[in-house]
């Protein structure tokens, strides 16, 4: 089965070089959709399901988002995506803060600069299999500028209404884990997944070893991940351990 990944970007230069940065990337069979417009987007989006993927559609795995489009914004699409089963990675030109913040806060997995070079966003772009954040260089060292800075980005982010996405902070900290709720329990196939996390597997070696996809082992950790309430591989191999999960 292919994974659909949808493109929105109005350049086709830019357009052509994400596309081959995509297929270069991941070894799966790929079907990539191409949109030049919010209205084109969300004409496919509806398509494969509507702004939730509803059951019975075909929903885009992955979903590349510019932020300026001759219709709109694409901070418009992430917002309508938040419930939507993707990764969802902003591609741009815009490193600063004004344009970093307001996308990761809007849902975005990942910030990657059209700028880079052809291997650098390869290799970001792959990250999402290993199960990290696709940042480029630049946007990871502006975030970890951020979070060194202590008490007074923590102050700045807050007047500027952004809340760290739990995936990009740095879990040396100790975090208080709390017991899943009675409805939260994991399916038999996320207690698999969850099992294979804790032992320290790969992504990409889970979908080996449970014959599914990648981008599905992707779908069940960030099920997984929301019923424990937990963000990181360590935090649910803890809990895990602690509550006899696997």
């Amino acid at each position: 089965m292919s994974v659909k990944v949808l493109i929105v970007e109005d350049n086709p230069v830019a357009r052509s070089f994400l596309c081959r940065v995509v297929r270069e990337s991941f070894s799966d069979a790929i079907v990539i959709t191409e949109a030049g417009d919010l209205e084109s987007a969300r004409g496919q989006v509806a398509l494969s399901g509507g702004g939730r993927g509803q059951r019975g559609g075909d929903p885009f795995k992955l979903v590349l988002v510019d932020l300026e489009l001759p219709d709109g914004n694409g901070m418009e699409l992430l917002d309508e995506l938040t419930q939507y089963p993707a990764t969802k990675v902003v591609t741009t030109l815009y490193s600063d803060d004004d344009h970093l913040f307001p996308a990761l806060q809007r849902g975005a997995d990942g910030y990657l600069l059209k700028e880079d070079r052809f291997e650098v966003l390869v290799e970001e772009l792959q990250k999402i299999v290993r199960g990290q954040p696709p940042l480029s260089p630049a946007i990871a060292r502006r975030l970890l500028t951020h979070f060194r800075a202590g008490s007074r980005s923590d102050v700045a982010m807050q007047d500027s209404g952004f809340t760290m996405p739990m995936e990009f902070v740095n879990h040396s900290r100790p975090v208080p884990i709390e017991r899943a709720p009675e409805q939260a329990r994991l399916t038999p196939r996320e207690s698999e997944v969850l099992t294979y996390l804790s032992k320290g597997f790969t992504i990409k070696e889970i979908a080996s070893l449970m014959g599914i996809k990648w981008f599905t082992v992707n779908d069940h950790i960030k099920s997984i991940y929301k019923k424990l309430n937990v963000s990181s591989r360590a935090e649910a191999a803890v809990l895990a351990t602690k509550q006899g999960l696997v």
